[in-house]
């Protein structure tokens, strides 16, 4: 009975701290409606710079150009159910060309040479009689140049397929997995910033342990003869309680900007559940680590910050893998609980995977939860708990 009076007596600790409430329940949110903002008022397109030097081919009477029409149908072409928009722009000379791409103006150059339509026709009356080069050039360090250049690379293979009458050895179809083929960048973002709501728990669970010892209640409590564990678990159940509050708001506000969620609402809950579980485990190691609330504000920003942006909350982010348990990756990034909380919701959302397909990010939860709780409660009463024996 005397976890009761703990979550009793936390409870109404968190509704008078109402300010520390909203916060972490409106931050992520806040963050979707952001995101939202960010992927729809910004439109994502690929320019491309044409130098087409092709003479064209002539004829008796006239001269036919491929570069041309090659131009025209990298303009016109809707390229399949992923509708990446190219834009091109045609321009007289080299230099002109890559003065635009250095000024991030343009995202790839594409130079069709003086014989390009001369070589086409070789090719077309004499198969095999010889290749047919053009030039790329951009940033390669750029996605935006990776994504243009082989949507134009592509749209070229086929143009020239269709005008030289040759096959093409290799007919590629993608074929998507789960859902991945028709989400844009919101619906990527909406598993980490769901998260993102379980994580600012970091700051309510650790005030909340540290306000006993700060307040000195914690002296009555443990004259009561409440144990740590009783202690900490009664506060923890109160704060699991605002982290189901903060996902599920979080969750309605990306339902009613478009996300379409169409998994099981009970294996979202339990995954959120044991997510919150490990946030208020790691949060017993702060409290372990703070005597005050203002110490809490200071240091906890360190921890909550990284976890924020280097566990996949933010904006997706993959670490290289260190090594591997029963084929499951483990990296850097796998210390960090919300990772494998983000992995599950993406296998579960996009991918459109089941419960035992996720088992791995489950059971790795699990285990950082308890290393994290096993940490923290220790800390926590060799600090605040012990010089009260």
């Amino acid at each position: 009975m005397k976890i009761l009076f703990v979550i009793q007596k936390s409870f109404k600790e968190q509704i008078r701290s109402y300010w520390l409430l909203l916060l972490t329940v409106c931050m992520a949110p806040f963050f979707v409606f952001i995101y939202y903002m960010m992927s729809h008022v910004t439109e994502v397109h690929y320019d491309i710079v044409v130098v087409n030097k092709d003479k064209g081919f002539e004829f008796p009477d006239d001269t036919f150009n491929h570069g041309d029409f090659l131009v025209d149908l990298i303009n016109q072409t809707g390229i399949d159910s992923l509708e990446i928009p190219l834009r091109v722009r045609v321009l007289g000379s080299r230099e002109e060309a890559e003065k635009k791409l250095k000024n991030k103006k343009a995202d790839a150059l594409l130079v069709l040479p003086e014989d390009f339509s001369e070589r086409i026709g070789n090719v077309i009356l004499n198969p095999g009689s010889g290749s047919i080069q053009v030039d790329f050039s951009g940033d390669l360090t750029s996605i935006s140049y990776m994504v243009s250049a082989i949507w134009t690379n592509e749209i070229l293979n086929e143009y020239l397929a269709e005008i030289t009458g040759i096959k093409r050895l290799v007919t590629v179809v993608e074929i998507p997995l789960g859902i991945s083929g028709s989400i844009d960048d919101f619906d990527l973002w909406v598993p980490g910033l769901l998260i993102l709501s379980v994580i600012m728990l970091m700051f309510t669970a650790t005030i909340a342990i540290v306000a006993e010892v700060e307040n000195k209640t914690i002296i009555r409590l443990r004259f009561s003869r409440v144990t740590t564990f009783e202690l900490l678990s009664g506060i923890g159940l109160v704060q699991i309680g605002v982290g189901l509050v903060s996902i599920i708001l979080t969750l309605l506000v990306a339902v009613l900007l478009g996300f379409e969620y169409v998994r099981s609402l009970g294996l979202f809950i339990f995954i959120a559940v044991l997510t919150a579980i490990s946030i208020i485990s790691f949060s017993l190691i702060l409290a372990g680590a703070t005597k005050s609330v203002n110490e809490v504000l200071i240091v906890g920003n360190f921890p909550l910050f990284i976890f924020m942006f280097f566990s996949g909350a933010a904006f997706p982010i993959k670490a290289n893998e260190l090594f591997s348990i029963a084929g499951y990756p483990i990296s850097w990034q796998s210390l960090m609980s919300p990772s494998h909380a983000i992995s599950a919701l993406n296998k579960i959302w996009i991918m459109g995977m089941d419960f035992k397909d996720i088992l791995p990010e489950l059971i790795a939860l699990l285990i950082i939860s308890i290393l994290y709780f096993l940490i923290g409660a220790w800390l926590f009463n060799y600090r605040h708990m012990r010089v009260l024996k």
